[in-house]
């Protein structure tokens, strides 16, 4: 029984590891399909399309909104939650809060190592209504609300849940193209990084139970 269950779990190790490395080899299929202009015209109508409607008058009020979404899954933002997610679960579900602490604080590490690693610079077709200071690829917006509200549905295990954090995910997404900070292949590698890293981070979700 004892071997069955080590070799049950070797298999869910593999399938996690699977998941992640299958996931950096898009990331990095879309980084040369990048460079190589593949995606300039899907890239580029985007962006246009977003600059004019923001020029109107709806498009104004739509700016603020997604203003606010981008300052909510930013670094400071999404980390400011974390940590009263953290503090919130540590009483009643210690080992959950850990690993949502984990999860978070390990995806963001690797985007910024593969954001030095492809140093891509961010779009300059329209103005940026956001400041950024670092590099463009993959977007880390887009991977950090992934893992981070990800996580959250996952050690909820409601399918409400799930639809609420791919909800926030698709605005803030939505909200780097709107604001001209990235090309809209930024936000898909972005996203596909943080599935990569939910499925591997999955192996060790705590069983959804009252701790003792």
């Amino acid at each position: 029984m004892g071997a069955l269950s080590i070799s049950d779990r070797r298999r869910e190790i593999g399938k996690g590891v699977a998941a992640l490395a299958f996931a950096l080899f898009c990331v990095l299929t879309i980084a040369l399909m990048q460079r190589a202009g593949w995606f300039d015209r899907p890239n580029i109508g985007a962006m246009r399309w977003a600059g004019q409607a923001r020029d109107t008058d709806v498009g104004r009020v739509v700016t603020i909104v997604m203003q606010a979404a981008s300052a909510i899954g930013g670094t400071v933002g999404r980390f400011a939650l974390l940590s009263i997610c953290v503090i919130a679960l540590w009483r009643s579900a210690r080992r959950a809060a850990l690993w949502l602490l984990t999860v978070v604080v390990g995806g963001t590490l690797l985007n910024l190592g593969l954001k030095q690693i492809f140093a891509a610079p961010r779009p300059d077709l329209l103005p940026h209504l956001d400041i950024v200071n670092s590099y463009s690829f993959p977007s880390g917006h887009s991977a950090g609300n992934m893992i981070f509200f990800g996580a959250l549905a996952m050690l909820g295990g409601r399918y409400s849940g799930y639809w609420a954090a791919g909800l926030i995910i698709a605005l803030i997404g939505m909200s780097r193209v709107w604001l001209g900070v990235h090309w809209p292949s930024d936000v898909s590698a972005g996203l596909i990084e943080g599935l990569g890293w939910l499925g591997l981070s999955a192996v060790w979700l705590p069983a959804r139970r009252r701790e003792q």
